[in-house]
Formats: structure tokens, sequence, C-alpha cells
């Protein structure tokens, strides 16, 4: 009885030191003095009161929501890496936010003292991303791009960021002299055979971390206005049920690579595999809620940055 006792009165002092902590803002050297107790008890005595739960904190910012959304996410889809950013109701960027904590992430990863292979895909969001990097050296880290930097008509494809990151990053860097997608599968064979392509693909196969976009569907859909496919094939690949894309990889409803014709031309490196590597994908907006869905289900990524809106439909969904 007397142990029981012991026990209450110690929670007791818990929960004393925890409120004058927590809520009334004194220091730990104030509580010691408040209650008559060593520095070093106070100290044990907040702690206890956060282990036994007797303390909830609340964050009073806009931020807090967007902190409980990214823990539901992670657990929800097993992802290894979240970040939810506020929506804006009235902005009509893609980028604006998600730009913002994408090149935060890159930044953390390209700042890192042990060398790295950092894959990249490609897209306006990464794009706007890399264009917010600061100059870093980073000799020791190799960045490899995952797809291809031509256009279908031979020209230099406008959203691929590689180049854009050899402005600012002194690392070495690996582009990968192709389109998105070739005309069929025999002519992807025989590229990929290359060797200059062959290591490209070799290198990106190693990645530590990996940031894409993730694609929608559709005849607005980038696969389309960059000419890469048809309207009519977009049409037909999407009544064979394909939700989204990633480095022109194309995924169904349950997040599945499709075994399909247009697969067969993708020409563009596999994304590393995700158990050895982290793969964030960085992609807001309500066209994209389906694909996204599909990327995280499937494990297509394991990683999203992203905003509120779209938190809010994965964990509803």
């Amino acid at each position: 009885m007397a142990r029981k006792l012991d026990s209450q009165g110690r929670l007791d002092d818990a929960a004393r030191a925890g409120w004058l902590y927590y809520v009334a803002g004194r220091t730990q050297d104030e509580i010691a003095i408040a209650m008559g107790i060593s520095r070093q008890s106070a100290q044990r005595l907040v702690s206890l009161a956060v282990a036994e739960r007797l303390i909830k904190v609340r964050l009073d910012h806009p931020i807090a929501a967007c902190l409980e959304y990214g823990a539901a996410l992670r657990e929800k889809f097993k992802l290894r890496h979240v970040e939810v950013v506020p929506s804006d109701p009235d902005g009509s960027s893609s980028t604006v936010g998600i730009a913002e904590a994408g090149a935060a992430e890159i930044e953390r990863w390209l700042k890192r003292s042990d060398p790295i292979v950092l894959a990249i895909g490609t897209g306006r969001t990464l794009k706007a991303a890399v264009d917010q990097l600061p100059a870093i050296e980073c000799p020791q880290h190799r960045i490899v791009s995952l797809t291809g930097n031509i256009g279908p008509d031979g020209s230099a494809a406008y959203y691929n960021v590689i180049f854009s990151m050899a402005d600012a990053i002194k690392a070495r860097h690996y582009p990968m002299p192709l389109p998105v997608l070739v005309s069929s599968a025999e002519e992807r064979e025989l590229l990929h055979a290359q060797a200059l392509v062959r290591s490209t693909l070799d290198i990106s196969a190693q990645a530590d971390v990996t940031f894409v976009g993730v694609g929608e569907l559709g005849i607005e859909a980038p696969l389309c206005l960059d000419g890469f496919l048809e309207k009519d094939e977009m049409m037909a690949l999407m009544k064979r049920g394909a939700a989204g894309e990633i480095c022109g990889w194309v995924f169904d409803g349950d997040g599945k690579l499709m075994s399909d014709a247009v697969n067969d031309r993708v020409a563009s490196a596999s994304i590393p595999p995700r158990d050895t590597s982290s793969v964030i994908g960085i992609a807001k907006g309500k066209r994209k809620f389906e694909a996204i869905k599909a990327a995280v289900t499937g494990h297509q990524i394991n990683g999203l940055i992203t905003d509120e809106a779209t938190a809010e439909f994965l964990l509803k969904n």
C-alpha cells in the first residue's frame, strides 16, 4: 500500500512539474526552487509527466495541421519521408509551397559529407524546386537523370532539370541522352545497349535518394502536351486502367506498373528500388489526386512532399 501511495505521490509531483514547465512556462531551475528539489529531479519529473501522458501538447500554429497530416500519411502508407505544406485556397500555382519544400529537402541531402547518388526525374515542379537551390560545392556526390533530355522532335526537353542543377551544384552530373519515349521496345533495347547510356542506367540503380514528379494522365497531361503520346493513345491507355505516370512509367489505380505497349517504349531508367532508395514524389493538386494516391498505394514512391488539400484527400480515400 505504501508503494502505491509513493507511486501516486510521484505522479502528482510529475503532474505539478509538468504544469509548471508547459503551462506556466517556468524553467527547470525555477521548478526546482518552487518544489524544493534539485534541478536534476525537476528534469526527471518533467520527463515522467510526458512519459506517463500526463501532458498533452497542442501546437497553436497553422503548421500544426500539416505536421499531423504528415504523421498520418506516413503511418497509412508506410512512407519514409512526408512533408505537408499549407494549401493556398486562392492560389493557382501548381508549384508554390512544395517547390520550396522540395528544394530544402534536396539541399539537405546534398549537404551530406558522405558520398551519395541523387537521382532526379523531370517536370515543372522539380524544375521550380531546383531553380531555388543555392550554390553548393559537393564534388563527392553524383547526380543522375532518370529521364531523357531530348524531346520527340530532337529538341531539348524544356522541363529536364539536370542541366539546371549543374548550374548551381558542383558535383558530377549524368544526363540521360534519350527521349522519354521511343518508337518501339526494340529501339529502346538498342539505345540502352550503348555504353554511355548503360553507364547512366547503372548509376541510377544505385541512387540513395530520388526526387520525382507524379504525373496525371489525360489529353492535357505532360506526355501529350510534350508530344510523346497522341490524344487517342492517351485515351486508350486510360481506358485500360492507367492512373498516373512517373518518368514516363505508367501505373494503374493500384499503383502497379502496367504491362503495356507504352511502358515497353519508355526509355527512362527504372525507378530505383524502394528498399534501398528514398524515392520522394513532389506533387499536389486536384488533377493529380488519383495519380498520387495510386503512387503511394502501390509504393511507386516511399516519400511525399505535398500540400494540405492533397493530404486530406489521401487520408479520406
